[in-house]
């Protein structure tokens, strides 16, 4: 089980280190877009490096050796990188709606300021859920008796109130959940629209009419894939650890500590694939691997390397 972590937190770190060194050394890759995912990546990164590690002993051990003081720490900063995570992804899919639905008002409506206006919200916010929840002990407020009975020496586990569990879970997954899911649904219908419209233009030709089945359904194929790749990825990984924190006081935190450490490595994970999802799909995120592998960005005038040639 060690190695199994272990590799998925060198995953995590190479992955989104990968990401940072491509994004922030190329200059054709310093577009809006990608500063976002640059961003992402270091939420992902700082993810892997300090919260995994001390979680995996935690996870394995079935015990906290830390003290109560890091506990909170800990539980505070993943709180924040977690949710810091989903708010990029969530606004990720805002940016990608104005490029693909709205591309002759994205220069307009997402500029400089509206990118850095979306990292800065991810990142404030995110602290304000993360350290208030645990050092204000908000999680706790109105069940202190009950917190007092669950608690015990060498454990370092979330406790929440049904209020704060689902005001928590409102704001860190499903308010950016829905927000992902009707956006890409969105971008799916438009880019649907943009085939058919191009293919009642291009139907004239007797050629063209012939490949437009195959073009058609290729497209389709491939905008369905994408997209539903990207949701079912976050849904998979984070559905389940919500669930479960929403479901346990309901159920007098009667889940067993060992299903919740498998949810909260189930959510982990996005962070694992988000490099996978959000870069590796991009012919340019291969060009540039291939650069950094083999130590080609230490070259002159190496930044200046086109990755995008369309």
């Amino acid at each position: 089980m060690y190695l199994i972590l272990i590799t998925v937190i060198v995953f995590t770190l190479c992955g989104n280190l990968f990401v940072i060194i491509s994004i922030a050394h190329f200059k054709q890759l310093h577009t809006l877009t990608n500063f976002l995912v640059l961003s992402l990546a270091v939420a992902d990164f700082l993810l892997g490096g300090f919260i995994m590690p001390p979680s995996m002993v935690r996870s394995l051990e079935t015990c906290w050796y830390y003290g109560d003081l890091f506990c909170k720490i800990h539980t505070s900063t993943d709180v924040m990188l977690c949710t810091t995570s989903i708010f990029h992804l969530s606004f990720i899919s805002i940016d990608r709606y104005y490029a693909v639905c709205e591309p002759l008002k994205y220069k307009t409506k997402v500029t400089v300021y509206v990118a850095l206006y979306m990292v800065v919200i991810s990142w404030s916010v995110s602290a304000v859920i993360g350290f208030g929840l645990m050092f204000l002990e908000l999680n706790i407020k109105g069940i202190e008796d009950v917190y007092e009975n669950v608690y015990c020496v060498g454990g370092c586990t979330l406790i929440q109130t049904e209020i704060s569990s689902l005001i928590c879970s409102l704001l860190a997954f499903y308010i950016p959940g829905f927000i992902m899911l009707g956006i890409y649904l969105k971008i799916f219908l438009v880019a649907r629209r943009h085939v058919k419209t191009i293919e009642g233009l291009v139907s004239q030709s007797k050629s063209s009419e012939e490949s437009k089945p195959m073009t058609s359904s290729k497209t389709e194929r491939k905008a369905a894939k994408a997209l539903g790749i990207v949701m079912g990825v976050f849904l998979c990984c984070w559905m389940p650890c919500f669930l479960s924190g929403n479901l346990d006081p309901i159920f007098n935190y009667s889940i067993p500590p060992i299903l919740f450490d498998f949810f909260m490595w189930l959510g982990y994970l996005n962070s694992t694939f988000n490099p996978l999802v959000y870069a590796f799909f991009y012919s340019w995120f291969r060009k540039a691997l291939v650069m950094i592998v083999f130590g080609k960005i230490f070259q002159a005038n190496s930044s200046r390397t086109k990755l995008i040639t369309n």
